[in-house]
């Protein structure tokens, strides 16, 4: 049965390839890749010969059921993204599942990761972090998320572009202006850059000592632990909920955390709140 190998690739500079990964893209029988034109230099700076084959998010529903074929044929495909590894924020997923359906060998190949390089420097807690990849365009789901997200003790990794990071950084200083956050763009290049500060001064710093090019990586400090002894505990339920409220959580949100925390059901929560009777 053949293989299929998930390479992970530069995300910048090429000196961050690995012997295996130049190694097994010279030896599989085809290569699948986001952009050809991107993968084609990679190939070329490591003189690499191997067909490539476009495998992107707009023609996956076409391409999967067509590298099945190939890889039960018994041809070995590895998958590349543009940058980074395959999967994380990038096309695969589909192919992985049907491959694993049939029966065929999934092999991951490490590589360099945007999130995790910026997190090792960021200054920020890292022993628990949550990968949220691209937030929601729009600006109401985008702060609804957020919302949720930010009162977790998790440091959140995310990726956004130059195009929207400000409209982003906007939307969690909204929620929390002084909330620590790290910027990290030109990951591994000459320009390279990672700021952290408190969000409402890198708002004031983007399109200055933060200029706006290329994709970035924004981090986001977890909330702050609770305490051992339940912190809520002199309050109220309808007083744990409007903390929250008052806060900018959402009152659906902050009734669900309120049920977490006290270990009950949202309904129970809710119903107490609103002084419905049960």
């Amino acid at each position: 049965m053949a293989h299929l190998y998930l390479v992970g690739t530069p995300i910048g500079n090429l000196e961050d390839m690995t012997f295996r990964a130049i190694r097994t893209l010279q030896e599989v029988d085809m290569i699948a890749c986001e952009d050809t034109r991107v993968t084609k230099k990679l190939c070329h700076h490591f003189n690499i010969e191997t067909p490539l084959k476009s495998y992107h998010e707009h023609n996956k529903a076409q391409m999967t059921e067509a590298l099945i074929t190939i890889m039960e044929e018994g041809r070995d495909i590895a998958l590349v993204s543009d940058a980074g590894l395959p999967l994380i924020s990038d096309p695969g997923y589909e192919l992985v599942v049907r491959a694993r359906e049939v029966g065929i060998h999934v092999v991951p190949i490490p590589g360099a990761n945007a999130g995790l390089t910026a997190l090792m420097a960021s200054g920020l807690p890292s022993f628990t972090y949550t990968f949220l990849g691209f937030l929601p365009r729009k600006a109401r789901e985008k702060l609804e998320l957020l919302q949720v997200r930010m009162f977790q003790e998790s440091t959140l990794v995310l990726y956004e572009s130059p195009f929207r990071v400000k409209d982003t950084l906007q939307a969690i200083a909204e929620v929390d202006p002084n909330r620590r956050v790290t910027l990290g763009r030109e990951l591994t290049k000459k320009f390279e850059q990672i700021e952290t500060a408190s969000v409402k001064d890198l708002v004031d710093r983007l399109d200055d000592t933060i200029p706006l090019k290329g994709e970035f990586v924004v981090l986001i400090e977890g909330a702050a632990p609770q305490a051992t002894t339940a912190w809520f505990e002199g309050l109220s339920i309808v007083e744990h909920v409007d903390h929250y409220v008052q806060q900018q959580m959402k009152p659906k949100q902050a009734i669900k955390q309120v049920a977490q925390e006290r270990e009950m059901s949202s309904k129970e929560v809710y119903n107490i709140y609103h002084g419905i009777d049960a």
